[in-house]
């Protein structure tokens, strides 16, 4: 006679207490992150909440920028996480880049290219790093410095997205330098056209005080 299969009553399964909120958590986070690879996400998030990190989950649900091609991989909501995660160090590892890269889902392709234009060694200057992915984002010198302020901002979604024109000028002046054909005394200009407006704002810039049609003729 076939074995006959073991019932369990309610009183007999002991439900760790805290599981349910944990399964709750992990599926509303995976819904908003849309992991290309589920698995490999959800290693990289159950390390990370075992480790009390900073989890790989996006604020929000986003959908695919205009400019921004299908298989690029990288989103702003994904740059962001990366910010969180790796910006409380001036500098991280390469291999660390690599594991949150990977934990993401994003392509490899893609990191390598990165690093190869910041010519990184082993170790990564973030905000140099964060700067060329929102390059990559970007495909012009203003729209990166966009996607920067919408990154970075502490203001609400649809704000003015304002930043610290310090951090401003620090990733301008390292893209512009980076892509060669901006001079010295162009971007010493650029920066100092927008230091009256920056004055009135207690210290901080605004998208809409750089990227307008008008300025945008003007700045690569």
């Amino acid at each position: 006679m076939p074995v006959p299969d073991t019932f369990y009553c309610a009183q007999q399964i002991n439900i760790p207490p805290k599981l349910p909120d944990i399964l709750k958590n992990f599926t509303k986070a995976a819904i908003r992150t849309q992991p290309k690879d589920l698995l490999q996400w959800c290693s990289a998030y159950f390390n990370a909440l075992a480790k009390g990190e900073c989890l790989p989950v996006k604020e929000r649900l986003e959908m695919n920028v205009a400019t921004q091609k299908t298989d690029t991989g990288l989103t702003p909501g994904l740059l962001k996480i990366l910010h969180k995660q790796l910006s409380p160090r001036p500098a991280c590892s390469k291999e660390e880049l690599q594991m949150k890269w990977k934990g993401l889902c994003l392509p490899t392709a893609q990191l390598e290219t990165l690093l190869s234009l910041g010519s990184f060694d082993s170790e990564v200057a973030w905000m140099e790093f964060f700067a060329l992915g929102c390059s990559a984002l970007g495909g012009t010198l203003m729209s990166s410095l966009k996607h920067a302020c919408e990154i970075l901002t502490n203001d609400e979604e649809g704000g003015p997205a304002r930043i610290p024109f310090d951090t401003f000028a620090q990733l301008y002046t390292y893209l512009a330098r980076l892509d060669g054909d901006v001079q010295q005394d162009h971007i010493d200009s650029f920066l100092n056209s927008l230091q009256p407006q920056v004055n009135k704002q207690n210290g901080m810039i605004q998208v809409s005080n750089f990227y307008t049609s008008r300025m945008f003729g003007k700045v690569r």
